[in-house]
């Protein structure tokens, strides 16, 4: 099996690619390798030496030969010279790395603190004459070069090198899966610390203007986004909605379109959503119907948004008569799950998220079933203090990129719900009764765990699946703090709310339900009393 390297990292000559990368790699324990000392070793002479005797071509090709060796037999963090990039080959080799998985990082250091850095360096024969004016020129050149090049961009700005190298891990252990399909603009999910760092990025160089829409709880992530935005050059709107599904009203949505308006919004600005599934559902509900849709970024900060509300590109508001009765199959630039807003969770807004987790488990991936099982005492016990330090955050981690996975699975063939998409509302059809009739008091995972076992009791009922699989729905969650039982409305309150269900078909009542762990059927309009039955089972 070929070796790849954790990262490769590009850059302008003084950015740091060499110290910074040497930290890195001892922060994560791994080799380091510099091409251009590799490539002096090989050719048996400085670099300047090489350039005066045989020329700059020359000395391209043995670069590009050994950057394609060692990206095909190492390991460790590879750091390459200032201009090798601008190689087709090189080019042609990074992308084929990056197509396997691999990580090209754009090492963004201050030009001013890199042309210093580089002229004291010396022997860079690519600065020979004016020096600062030589670094200007080629920065003109190189950077879009290698914007376009990267995957990941770090910012060093301002920072000493042992920052820089903690960010730049970060950056290399985080998580992407890239959403595509029919119908969808590609766009990556990324899962890990300092995930929204990216954000410059995604938003690109067209839009001038951001709205920044969050809710008050959250203040202290948004307070970071803007301040991540405005050093990218954007202009911020502050927007600050009501929390959780008080935000996802008319009334507010037609108060952020008033305000987007009062601030002359145009279609080549851009909206960025930060919070919970509720205020990522509006910000992307605003940004497909403002000018017929705009550029948005989703920053999920529950668990729950991040594995559920933020991908997939369902966008919507609720009405007086349900849930996310109103909105549009949207998709977003890009989502940036940044676990470092995890540990200012309570703990039950952290276990609620644990529903969607398991319901991607039910319905796909039974092993985050197992994960599930063997970390159930520590996820029940979440604790946002010390989560970012424990082994937690990594396991964390893992049920995010598996849930999100499945989302992607899912969606991917399906963006506007005509089939399979509709496999992932397993426990939905009860949880969303239940959300209704207790005036979303009660939390969306909460609702969707018992609408899992409500599901679990009719397949059972109908001769699906046995005993043993319901019972199972009852000892995971229940394992993990969720409830699995609900005292609250009548039948007949429940009945109503489920016909009236997006899934319901006419007046046909229309379930998804198991027939076996990772397999989803269909049940059409089974009899009522068997319906009533498995109601009637998830009373206390």
């Amino acid at each position: 099996m070929t070796n790849h390297p954790q990262a490769v990292v590009i850059g302008m000559m003084g950015a740091g690619k060499t110290r910074v990368g040497r930290e890195t790699a001892q922060l994560m324990g791994l080799p380091f390798l510099d091409a251009d000392v590799e490539i002096e070793r090989q050719v048996g002479m400085s670099i300047p030496e090489y350039f005066e005797r045989y020329g700059e071509p020359a000395f391209r090709e043995v670069e590009s030969d050994l950057i394609r060796r060692t990206v095909n037999g190492f390991d460790g963090i590879f750091s390459l010279g200032g201009g090798a990039p601008m190689t087709p080959a090189v080019r042609e080799c990074l992308a084929e790395y990056i197509a396997e998985g691999g990580k090209v990082i754009y090492l963004m250091a201050d030009p001013r603190e890199a042309m210093e850095r580089a002229r004291r360096g010396g022997g860079r024969p690519m600065l020979n004459g004016d020096a600062d004016e030589r670094w200007q020129s080629l920065y003109q050149v190189r950077d879009p070069v290698f914007r376009d090049v990267a995957n990941v961009m770090v910012h060093t700005y301002g920072l000493s090198p042992a920052q820089a190298a903690r960010r730049m891990k970060d950056m290399i252990e985080e998580r992407a899966v890239h959403v595509t399909g029919s119908g969808i603009d590609p766009y990556d999910v990324r899962i890990g610390e300092r995930a929204m760092s990216h954000l410059p990025e995604l938003l690109g160089e067209k839009a001038a203007r951001v709205a920044l829409i969050h809710t008050q709880p959250v203040q202290r992530h948004s307070d970071h986004a803007r301040a991540l935005l405005r050093q990218g050059g954007y202009e911020v709107v502050d927007i600050v909605v009501p929390d959780a599904e008080a935000g996802k009203t008319v009334d507010v949505a037609n108060g952020v379109w008033q305000r987007l308006g009062e601030e002359g919004f145009t279609r080549s600005d851009a909206i960025v959503g930060v919070g919970g599934g509720a205020a990522t559902d509006l910000a992307g509900f605003i940004a497909a119907t403002w000018m017929r849709g705009v550029r948005y970024v989703n920053c999920p900060t529950s668990l729950l948004a991040m594995v559920d509300a933020s991908t997939g590109g369902k966008t919507g508001i609720n009405t007086p008569q349900g849930k996310n009765l109103v909105g549009s199959f949207y998709t977003p630039a890009g989502v940036l799950a940044d676990v470092r807003t995890l540990a200012s969770l309570p703990n039950d807004i952290f276990v609620e998220g644990l529903g969607e987790v398991a319901k991607s488990g039910f319905i796909m991936d039974e092993e985050i079933l197992r994960i599930l099982e063997t970390h159930a005492a520590a996820l029940r016990g979440f604790d946002g203090a010390t989560f970012l330090e424990s082994p937690l955050k990594d396991v964390v981690c893992e049920l995010i990129e598996r849930t999100v996975r499945v989302k992607v699975h899912h969606v991917s063939s399906d963006l506007k719900e005509q089939g399979l998409r509709e496999f992932l509302n397993y426990g939905h059809t009860l949880g969303h009764a239940i959300e209704q009739i207790e005036h979303f008091r009660w939390r969306h995972g909460n609702a969707v765990a018992v609408g899992m076992v409500f599901a679990a009791e009719l397949s059972n009922l109908l001769g699906h699946i046995d005993r043993d699989l319901v019972d199972y729905h009852r000892s995971l969650l229940g394992a993990l703090g969720l409830p699995t039982s609900w005292g609250g409305g009548s039948w007949s309150d429940v009945l109503a709310l489920m016909h009236r269900d997006k899934k319901a078909r006419g007046n046909m009542l229309r379930f998804v339900v198991l027939d076996r762990i990772g397999h989803v059927i269909h049940l059409e309009d089974p009899p009522a009393d068997v319906v009533e039955e498995a109601f009637r089972r998830i009373r206390p």
